[in-house]
């Protein structure tokens, strides 16, 4: 049923850029001061779905669809157990949710979990401003008037490069999803900021999830006695990260499927560099072609890290690592960014293989939900 509309005289509210750019509107949620790197995404649908995603710990997030809020919040869409943005930006929220899911508005929501944001800016002009300048460090403030002052803030900040997020938002303790009817296999995932649908989705599939903290090591993994290992989405830069849990597993031949920072970590395991994108990529609309079957995906994209293919060395051409070869099996169509990566034994059988999209996307599209059976084609030996 409709929810009540929210107050038509919001308090007035100010965003600074790290280059000095600013923008004036009215406060959209908790009113405060928040920080955070300021991205873009092209989402025309399943805010509640980003809100929720760690993957956009200390980021704020600009949504480049101009409404936002129709259809309010629920408590049965949230991808984890808080939102974790830091700040968010919308043109017009809708000032009535109308939806029969609808539990509260986006504003409620995000007023009550203490989310900074801003509303009524030019959110075209400042996603052109990022596509152009790139990510960038950003403050939202309802109680500074003050362009100059809310910079010198913001100039304060820790960058994204080089931070390591994953523990904060990770599990302190493990937990089991277990398996939707019969037991086919047990799983380890290392949640690095693991989104609630991954490990439904393989329950659906006959496996019971081990869902690890990041800190696990490869003794808590083999302690699980799995099938395959799991390495999730998350927050930061790949570049801090310990890798030694994957390659232990990678030394042991244990089938390995990653989704997001995951596959960022599968390239360091194989030694390969990564390297942040200029503005990323992030949305539900971005094309990749699964280049071991020629077909192009629509996708749900959530990163600004990427894994570096060795210079010199043709998209086409294998590598050779400690652990096999390895071939680039996903390439985005807007920019050639590797977007999946395969690792084959001597006689050229899969051993493991990693996405940097979201295959798992609650809010659709749906196009690479395949990937998880590939997982369970991978354990049992048929891949």
């Amino acid at each position: 049923m409709p929810q009540p509309a929210q107050a038509l005289h919001a308090r007035p509210a100010l965003l600074v850029l790290e280059d000095g750019r600013v923008f004036r509107g009215e406060s959209f949620g908790a009113e405060g001061e928040t920080f955070g790197e300021a991205v873009f995404s092209t989402g025309m649908t399943g805010y509640q779905e980003t809100l929720t995603d760690p993957s956009y710990h200390r980021q704020v997030v600009v949504m480049t669809a101009p409404h936002v809020g129709n259809t309010g919040v629920n408590d049965e869409d949230a991808e984890s157990r808080r939102i974790w943005v830091a700040g968010y930006v919308v043109r017009d929220p809708a000032r009535v949710s109308s939806n029969w899911r609808a539990q509260r508005t986006l504003d409620d929501e995000l007023r009550e979990q203490g989310v900074v944001g801003i509303s009524g800016i030019d959110t075209r002009a400042l996603t052109r401003h990022l596509r152009e300048r790139g990510a960038m460090r950003v403050g939202i403030s309802t109680t500074e008037t003050d362009p100059d002052a809310l910079l010198h803030r913001v100039l304060e900040q820790p960058q994204m490069k080089g931070a390591e997020l994953a523990r904060e938002v990770s599990v302190d303790e493990a937990y089991v999803v277990p398996a939707v009817g019969e037991k086919r296999f047990t799983v380890a995932a290392l949640d690095l900021g693991i989104k609630g649908m991954t490990p439904a989705l393989m329950a659906e599939r006959g496996i019971e999830v081990h869902v690890l903290p990041a800190t696990a090591t490869i003794d808590d993994v083999l302690a699980v006695e799995p099938d395959g290992l799991f390495f999730s989405n998350g927050p930061g830069d790949p570049a801090t990260a310990d890798v030694s849990t994957l390659t232990g597993a990678l030394e042991r031949g244990l089938p390995y499927f990653g989704i997001c920072f995951g596959n960022q970590l599968f390239g360091r395991a194989l030694g390969f560099g990564t390297y942040k994108l200029k503005y990323g990529h992030r949305g539900i609309n971005q094309p990749v072609m699964d280049r071991t079957t020629g077909k192009v995906e629509v996708t749900a994209h959530n990163h600004g890290f990427a894994v570096q293919w060795p210079d010199g060395v043709p998209l086409d051409d294998a590598v050779r690592t400690p652990y096999g070869t390895a071939t680039v099996s996903h390439v985005c169509l807007n920019d050639d960014v590797v977007e999946g990566l395969e690792l084959r034994d001597d006689a050229d059988a899969l051993t493991a293989f990693s996405v940097q999209y979201h295959p798992e996307a609650a809010a659709g599209p749906h196009d690479a939900a395949y990937l998880f059976d590939r997982f369970i084609d991978l354990m049992e030996g048929k891949a």
